[in-house]
């Protein structure tokens, strides 16, 4: 079932609402797709058990745990062997501040998503962690200017 075509219309309907409100009950989400319970129930623990959700969380105010500012950042790197570039992940990817880490194929090399108090603790961030790292070659950082759409 990993790929949609095993999704009927009613699994689809089901991954709608959960992917809204995780915390529906099995009651609430049966009315809302037309089921009865224990279907519904069956048919939420089926698609758990394929893979297809992968789990349920609570979104957080970043604000609330003091990193209310988000930068996007865009590094390219001098590295070529495997050894380096793993190394460069593995370090990045310890950061607490780093939220989101992709290595992208064409440029940017990466895109890294960091999460901070403020502008000094950014700049923290960048000169003490980031630029200091022996494979970066260009760093590009990306303020928000307003949030249109985001999931999660």
């Amino acid at each position: 079932m990993s790929n949609e075509t095993g999704l009927d219309a009613v699994d689809r309907d089901i991954l709608f609402h959960l992917s809204r409100d995780g915390r529906l009950t099995n009651v609430e989400l049966a009315k809302r797709v037309g089921l009865t319970p224990p279907p519904c129930l069956r048919r939420v623990k089926r698609l758990e058990e394929a893979g297809v959700i992968t789990g349920y969380r609570a979104v957080i105010s970043p604000e609330a745990l003091g990193r209310g500012l988000e930068v996007l950042i865009d590094v390219e790197i001098y590295a070529q062997d495997r050894k380096s570039f793993e190394e460069f992940e593995n370090t990045v990817a310890s950061y607490e501040e780093v939220i989101e880490f992709r290595r992208m194929y064409g440029r940017p090399d990466y895109f890294i998503r960091v999460a901070v108090a403020d502008h000094a603790a950014y700049e923290a961030f960048l000169t003490g962690k980031l630029s200091g790292l022996p494979a970066v070659r260009r760093l590009e950082s990306h303020l928000t200017m307003k949030e249109i759409k985001a999931n999660g």
